[in-house]
């Protein structure tokens, strides 16, 4: 029997939820609310396009020139990101992680904890993914540091919002950030977080999205009673709602204008960050794990039907 690229599959469902969480890389490839995509996937047999659910870990976005920083060491990552010569979305997204468990409405994943080029730390990381009838998704990231010395560490996850709409320019966005991350043409920061007012990132109140490109990194998250700050897709009868818990410090929102054509501009990758682009070189929003010390975030999609 041929084995799919990405690896063994892992269903669950609860109420009218159903996901599938992938062997490759823990990735997310499906997350459907009565049989409608609540998020882009794509068949098992292919890779992730646009990074689509990817787990990013133990870093997320990009780190400039591949070259890390820690505690007065540089370290030479590989060059995973060729066209602008940067290391891009961690190391496990490639990998076979192993199941822990999995039952009818959770599927516990789990990473090697073994050092690779440039990172020579020994982090495991857990992804849970869980479904509640009435919550929906609800995903876990946990990370130990198995090794003898203190490690780097951030993570995010990489979601692609879907209304089932050809396009999202007619969609509507709600995004609880009160500052965006200048970045340069290789997605590097090129200075600090500026005030989001009067820019057109600045979705604090519901807006359509229309031409406006999104490829940017937002932070001064704005979270509700409950310590969630939430994301908002909509349009007429439909909003998804992501939000993302404590720890998540940053959103990355991109409207995929760099994707091919059967992708370009038809969902709204809105991407939980611990810390930004670069923070192995900047040391922004950067975890630094002590040995046997653990770390975990939330964050969860939720369909809001509305009328």
């Amino acid at each position: 029997m041929a084995i799919p690229l990405t690896g063994k599959q892992y269903e669950i469902a609860a109420g009218d939820y159903r996901a599938t969480a992938t062997e490759l890389g823990a990735g997310l490839r499906e997350l459907l609310f009565r049989d409608q995509p609540v998020i882009t996937g794509y068949p098992a047999d292919q890779l992730p396009p646009g990074t689509a659910g990817q787990l990013l870990a133990p870093w997320p976005n990009r780190i400039d020139g591949c070259r890390g920083v820690f505690d007065g060491a540089e370290f030479q990552l590989a060059l995973t990101e060729p066209a602008r010569t940067n290391a891009i979305h961690g190391l496990t997204r490639w990998m076979a992680w192993t199941v822990v468990r999995h039952d009818a409405d959770v599927v516990l994943l789990r990473s090697s904890p073994h050092g690779q080029q440039g990172y020579p730390f020994c982090v495991e990381i857990d992804a849970e993914y869980r479904l509640d009838p009435e919550a929906g998704l609800h995903a876990t990231i946990t990370a130990r540091n198995r090794g003898s010395c203190a490690a780097p560490y951030g993570t995010g996850s990489h979601p692609y919002l879907t209304v089932r709409t050809p396009s999202v320019d007619e969609c509507e966005l709600t995004l609880p950030a009160t500052r965006w991350l200048p970045m340069d043409d290789r997605g590097i920061p090129s200075g600090p977080p500026a005030t989001i007012e009067g820019t057109p990132y600045d979705f604090r109140q519901p807006r359509v999205i229309g031409a406006t490109k999104l490829d940017h990194a937002l932070t001064g998250l704005d979270p509700d009673d409950g310590g969630r700050a939430w994301a908002h897709l909509a349009t007429d009868g439909t909003r998804v709602g992501l939000w993302a818990g404590p720890g998540y410090r940053w959103l990355q929102v991109f409207t995929g204008d760099v994707l091919g054509p059967e992708r370009r501009r038809k969902a709204v990758a809105v991407e939980p960050m611990t810390c930004p682009p670069n923070a192995f070189v900047t040391g922004d929003d950067l975890l630094v794990l002590q040995p046997d010390e653990t770390v975990s975030h939330t964050w969860g999609i939720q369909e809001l039907t509305l009328g």
